[in-house]
């Protein structure tokens, strides 16, 4: 079996924090958003090559992080792309990449913007007993948060109907970013595009194959955070700290109070700060502040200054003279 990491989005709702960093790089405490998913991965002996899927402008930085990294089944996979408005949709990276690679086996695809607290090789075992496409779905608890996801209606554990973005959702159960295809389905993907169909969503792809072949669904409960924005990122990290704090030993703190759900990396100094549910990069500086919801990035000085909800990019200097 192989397997796609889809790591070539652009993250624009997290810009600045992802405008020069691809989001599968931020850190969920010690580890990163994809560096989790590589791990399990790594893990499991039936995955024999993980092909990780990004755009031409952050390839370097994943073949920089590759390099470096810990794992030996991860080998990148280019897109000819540079920019948001260049993009092939998922559904067409992916076919591209089938082609490109000339992947001819059963075939894990997974986004590397996924948290997810189920374990994938126990989704791979229930691929193996289907024999048959598969996806994972998650009960998003929330009408209005299915409206912007892939709507999964099941019969058991079958898949009868997909609707995807819809805007009157009849139920919670969502479909994530996370699919298993069997060999033989992955001609169908040409198919699809082939068609006219869209190529932008893979859950437009789920909805034409389930009407052409059995698809079922890997149910699941527990946590799951599709960041691409920075209230799910935020989200993510708290529910990794469950409601600790991680703060560096190079970190310096004089006078800071560290509440729930904050992470401070290496080389951050604080002063007669406070902190709640906050992200500071390293060797970023704050003073004098009360910093909420926030994320910090990098080098940047931030004093007299109270943040709610405020993503400030790095090398940034905001200083409130009054």
């Amino acid at each position: 079996m192989k397997a796609v990491v889809l790591a070539g989005g652009y993250a624009t709702r997290m810009w600045p924090i992802t405008k020069h960093r691809p989001k599968m790089f931020l850190p969920i405490g010690e580890s990163t958003v994809i560096d989790r998913i590589f791990a399990e991965l790594e893990a499991d002996e039936r995955i024999e090559e993980v092909f990780v899927s990004t755009n031409e402008r952050f390839a370097p930085d994943f073949e920089a992080h590759l390099e470096e990294g810990e794992f030996d089944k991860p080998v990148l996979s280019v897109e000819e792309t540079t920019e948001e408005d260049e993009k092939f949709g998922v559904v067409g990276a992916l076919a591209q990449l089938v082609d490109r690679e000339d992947v001819d086996d059963d075939l894990l695809v997974i986004a590397g913007d996924n948290l997810m607290s189920f374990a994938v090789s126990d989704f791979l075992d229930y691929f193996e007993a289907t024999d048959a496409p598969t996806l994972a779905a998650y009960d998003v608890g929330s009408r209005e948060k299915a409206k912007s996801y892939g709507l999964v209606e099941l019969e058991g554990d079958r898949v009868v109907d997909f609707q995807e973005k819809p805007e009157d959702p009849k139920s919670t159960l969502v479909s994530i970013a996370c699919y298993a295809f069997p060999r033989d389905s992955l001609s169908l993907l040409s198919t699809y595009l082939e068609d006219g169909n869209n190529p932008d969503e893979p859950g437009w792809f789920v909805q034409w194959l389930q009407e052409r072949e059995p698809t079922h669904a890997f149910t699941f409960e527990g946590a799951w955070y599709d960041i691409g924005t920075p209230e799910s990122y935020l989200d993510a990290v708290a529910w990794h700290l469950d409601g600790d704090s991680l703060v560096a030993d190079a970190a310096t703190l004089e006078n800071a109070d560290i509440g729930e759900n904050v992470h401070v990396m290496d080389g951050a100094t604080l002063e007669n700060t406070a902190l709640d549910h906050a992200v500071i990069f390293p060797d970023a500086t704050v003073r004098n502040g009360d910093i909420r919801r926030s994320i910090i990035d990098e080098d940047t000085h931030i004093d007299n200054l109270d943040l709610a909800g405020a993503l400030i990019g790095a090398h940034t200097t905001i200083t409130n003279g009054s």
